[in-house]
């Protein structure tokens, strides 16, 4: 982590580390950890979030997200109690209000670092195709099915940072 956060520093100007408040267990919040991969003193959602064009990436940020680096400060989350290894995303404040009753069922569970639906070929869809895998998660959760997300999530990363 020192040599991500040495990048960081040496290529763009502002924090480390990007924090902000994100619903977890029993919808209570908690404040989530990152590498930051945007320039400074931008906001940190828009609609195109995440898109290939997104000028508020800087070029260290785009690889941090392309590698899923920029996750690996939720590690202190983890050890903290706040999130697990697996489960459904910690979702924004923001989002989670508007909320259907059926939909905060994910907020039954500590949600995780990777999940279902990272994996899930509905990682394209709407917001309600998430939720839909993470309730599809949570009803058939078990130690197996974690071990299993977290091999395939090894998988992946693997399969995308390999030549």
């Amino acid at each position: 982590m020192g040599l991500i956060a040495i990048l960081i520093r040496l290529t763009s100007r502002g924090a480390v580390f990007f924090s902000h408040k994100r619903v977890g267990l029993n919808n209570e919040l908690f404040v989530i950890h990152k590498f930051r991969s945007l320039h400074a003193d931008t906001p940190s959602y828009s609609e195109k979030s995440g898109a290939i064009d997104d000028k508020r990436i800087t070029p260290v940020g785009r690889w941090l997200r392309k590698t899923s680096l920029d996750e690996l400060p939720q590690l202190f989350n983890v050890l903290k109690g706040e999130m697990s290894l697996v489960g459904p995303r910690p979702e924004m404040p923001f989002l989670a209000e508007h909320y259907e009753p059926w939909e905060n069922q994910r907020h039954l569970v500590r949600p995780g670092m990777t999940g279902l639906w990272q994996l899930s070929p509905r990682r394209q869809g709407t917001i309600r195709d998430g939720i839909s895998v993470d309730l599809e998660y949570i009803e058939n959760l078990s130690f197996w099915n974690d071990f299993k997300i977290l091999l395939r999530t090894f998988k992946v990363f693997w399969d995308n940072n390999t030549y």
